[in-house]
């Protein structure tokens, strides 16, 4: 059997059961099976995890974590339009960037594994918690037109998560960019936040970029 440090084995244990997770499902998911691919004993595995679904638990921790880190470097001093279009690329960007973690986190039945430990869901609601916080914000700023930042929130994280689900399952139109429709569901989630939808979105210098370079290709 092979050697390694206690981090290295608990790391191969994790990717291993990332990737056959999202290639054959959560039933052919097993302990010994893990132990066979990376080249360890069973043994070795359970004196890290218990079972698979304390494995998939460990998965989603990481992913949730991974996410909050993009979500936390959004700068909190940009207006809140900005700041509302900067978390939406930084999710969407997360979940194709990271397909293996966003199927983990958001597609595996959880009716087939244990249920996720209640203080572990309020852990992955902070990630929620960035788009109402800045919903409110606008709200009380005068620019967004929201008296329920959390039902807000969770509305914005469905249109995200569509586009999301749409792109890395390839259902997308080969006439249409992934990229633009990226670009379009944010803007289109911005403005339906404003106040006043009369006016132009406000928007982040990287989109406004990447708008540029599309319109100059034409």
């Amino acid at each position: 059997m092979k050697q390694g440090t206690e981090p290295e084995l608990r790391r191969h244990i994790l990717d291993t059961a990332r990737r056959l997770l999202t290639s054959d499902g959560y039933a052919a998911l097993s302990m010994r099976r893990i132990a066979r691919e990376i080249g360890y004993s069973a043994t070795s595995i359970y004196l890290h995890y218990d079972d698979k679904d304390q494995l998939v638990h460990a998965l989603i921790d990481e992913g949730v974590e991974l996410l909050y880190t993009r979500l936390s470097v959004v700068p909190a001093e940009v207006s809140p339009p900005d700041r509302l279009t900067r978390l939406c690329r930084a999710y969407i960007d997360f979940g194709r960037e990271m397909p293996e973690y966003y199927e983990i986190m958001y597609w595996l039945h959880t009716e087939y594994i244990e249920r996720y430990p209640a203080e572990k869901y309020r852990k992955a609601r902070q990630n929620l918690n960035f788009f109402a916080d800045v919903l409110e914000e606008g709200a009380t700023r005068g620019l967004f037109d929201e008296t329920e930042p959390l039902l807000g929130a969770t509305a914005i994280w469905s249109q995200m998560h569509g586009v999301v689900s749409l792109i890395n399952s390839q259902r997308v139109d080969r006439k249409l960019n992934p990229d633009t429709l990226v670009l379009d569901v944010i803007r289109r989630i911005v403005r339906g936040c404003l106040r006043d939808r009369g006016g132009a979105t406000p928007t982040s210098s990287e989109n406004e970029k990447q708008k540029e370079k599309r319109n100059g290709g034409q």
